[in-house]
């Protein structure tokens, strides 16, 4: 069963909570950081993204980049903007994008519910993004980057948290520059803080990664690291019940056709796909249908039956592109580490898709459906694991407001 734990978190006093919530630090690049935060001095990037702060020829992962993460921390809380929490406590997260709202539950979690594979996983993770959240954790003594949890809806939480909400006034309550409205509520007596306890350990068998995986796999690693703290033991997450959650298709940009023109290509994939043109941007409305771009024309695509395997990974729509179009067709092989594509998330809409095209840069787009959270459990569940970037959730959850020292 999940094992979750309140903690003292180090967040911002309320007048300066809308000024430190930042992107998390995975979305923005350096550039666009150094931008956000250039008239933000309050900013979380400044720990989150601290090279902004350093000279720009320098690598991003160099120790002094840690140290200078920790530095700002260090003088957030020395200037007052940033306290600890005097006792531990559980936190509620509510956040409102286009009128839709999802409500988490901010906690630690344990490491050993990670390793045990209580916590289930569905990506793998690539060693050097690791291994930078493993030195920011470690210099910094602070896991400042949130773990995204999902789990099944337990009606007796649902409740308690529902009662939480309307009896208490929220500590924090402000939309962010994109709109989204964050809202946060401080669980702090102990009765109800060991009852939510209680309820994971008995009702709630296991925990699903939805966002985080480097973040997760980080945090047990510096749990082995010499020195490490007993809070160490435990790692910042945001555990959302299922029926809250709702998942964006993560489409693709490839930059060339292996080869091909524009014609062999079609015909090639005529072996797997029904294919017309389309007047408008192809967003798929079911299962195995495929928007693509290309030269200014979109088509809409849809996977014959028999060209894909039924078991939980083969049946996705990644999967399926992945076999019969990536693999079968354009040659690529790993995409994670292939250059020749890109991922562009749901949220940035098909006229992402059409301006990476349009301005050369790539040579085709294609846009999915998006992954349901039932076969995200269905795959974690199976032990397997989901093509890179197979889904984006939003809205996404603010570095800054709850941090957790180790």
């Amino acid at each position: 069963m999940a094992i979750i734990f309140p903690f003292k978190a180090v967040r911002p006093k309320p007048e300066f909570a809308a000024e430190v919530a930042s992107p998390p630090y995975d979305v923005l690049s350096s550039e666009e950081a150094r931008a956000s935060a250039k008239s933000a001095p309050n900013s979380f990037l400044h720990v989150t993204k601290s090279e902004i702060d350093m000279p720009a020829d320098l690598s991003i992962y160099d120790p002094a980049v840690y140290a200078k993460a920790k530095d700002n921390l260090v003088a957030m809380m020395g200037k007052g903007i940033l306290f600890e929490e005097d006792q531990p406590c559980y936190y509620i997260y509510e956040l409102i994008m286009d009128g839709r709202s999802q409500t988490g539950l901010v906690c630690c979690s344990s490491v050993d519910d990670y390793e045990a594979g209580i916590i289930k996983k569905h990506e793998f993770t690539r060693p050097e993004k690791e291994q930078d959240r493993i030195n920011h954790i470690r210099i910094s003594g602070a896991q400042t980057g949130n773990v995204f949890l999902a789990y099944r809806n337990v009606s007796s939480l649902d409740q308690l948290i529902k009662n939480w909400k309307s009896s208490h006034e929220a500590m924090y309550n402000f939309n962010a520059e994109d709109g989204i409205a964050h809202r946060i509520w401080v669980v702090n007596q102990k009765d109800t803080v060991d009852l939510i306890s209680e309820i994971f350990k008995k009702e709630v068998p296991c925990t699903y990664i939805a966002d985080g995986h480097h973040r997760a796999a980080s945090a047990a690693k510096v749990r082995d690291t010499p020195g490490a703290g007993p809070e160490a033991d435990k790692f910042l997450t945001t555990l959302f019940p299922a029926a809250e959650l709702k998942i964006m298709p993560y489409n693709r940009v490839v930059k060339d056709l292996n080869g091909l023109d524009e014609d062999e290509f079609i015909s090639a994939l005529q072996d797997d796909f029904m294919i017309s043109t389309s007047d408008a941007p192809v967003d798929p409305s079911s299962l195995h249908d495929f928007g693509m771009y290309i030269n200014h024309q979109w088509y809409h695509l849809t996977a014959v039956e028999g060209t894909y395997t039924t078991d939980p990974i083969g049946i996705l729509d990644i999967s399926i592109f992945s076999s019969n179009v990536l693999e079968k067709i354009l040659d690529i092989k790993d995409q994670r580490t292939d250059k020749r594509i890109d991922f562009v998330g749901g949220i940035r809409g098909l006229k992402e898709l059409e301006k990476r095209v349009d301005s050369g840069e790539m040579k085709i787009a294609f846009s999915f459906y998006p992954v349901s959270i039932e076969q995200l459990f269905n795959i974690a569940d199976s032990g397997n694991v989901m093509p890179p970037k197979s889904t984006w959730f939003e809205p996404k959850l603010r570095d800054g407001l709850l941090t957790h020292l180790i």
